[in-house]
């Protein structure tokens, strides 16, 4: 392996780093340690899988080291607690019982096509882009990454309770906004 093989995947690793940190600069960093991991390890690879899977790996465990070196910094605090208030109030969509109230979810249409159409994809990264970044990220360590819940609890040292409650809001925002903005159109 070359260090052009490894310079090769970069936009790649980026756009993989992008799509679950939401934060442009902490994901070239990431990306930036990747490399830097690769071409010191370069010679332990034993081309037992191919060189975008061994890089894939390597950064999915520096994505996690950002988001703790993230939910641990003093100075990032206020963004973590403030952007949760952004949340659409959820309590109005539901009666007193904790059903659906009268603006219940209205029933999607061929919910198969849409997920087939280019412009769906942006409408949901821009709704995704609207959460905060720890709810997004524990959604998509659990959608995306398929880590189960102990996981994202270990990773991101947080209780399950807490990450069952991140992954509701990040459904109700989803489900709210892809109504608004794209099955409600």
């Amino acid at each position: 392996m070359t260090d052009s093989q490894l310079a090769e995947y970069r936009d790649y690793l980026l756009r993989y780093a992008l799509f679950r940190l939401r934060d442009e600069a902490v994901a070239e960093e990431a990306v930036q340690d990747t490399l830097l991991a690769a071409l010191q390890a370069k010679q332990g690879f034993a081309a037992q899988s191919s060189v975008k899977t061994w890089l894939t790996g390597i950064l999915k465990h520096k994505l996690i080291d950002a988001q703790r070196k993230l939910c641990r910094d003093p100075f990032q605090l206020d963004e973590r607690l403030g952007d949760e208030g952004e949340l659409a109030d959820f309590d109005g969509l539901f009666d007193k019982t904790g059903h659906w109230g009268s603006d219940g979810p209205r029933t999607w249409t061929h919910p198969d096509a849409a997920l087939e159409q280019r412009d769906f994809w942006r409408v949901y990264e821009e709704c995704a882009a609207r959460m905060p970044k720890r709810t997004a990220l524990v959604f998509a360590m659990r959608e995306s990454m398929s880590y189960e819940i102990d996981e994202i609890c270990q990773n991101l040292d947080i209780t399950a309770t807490n990450c069952s409650v991140l992954l509701y809001r990040a459904r109700m925002s989803l489900r709210v906004c892809l109504e608004k903005n794209w099955f409600g159109r």
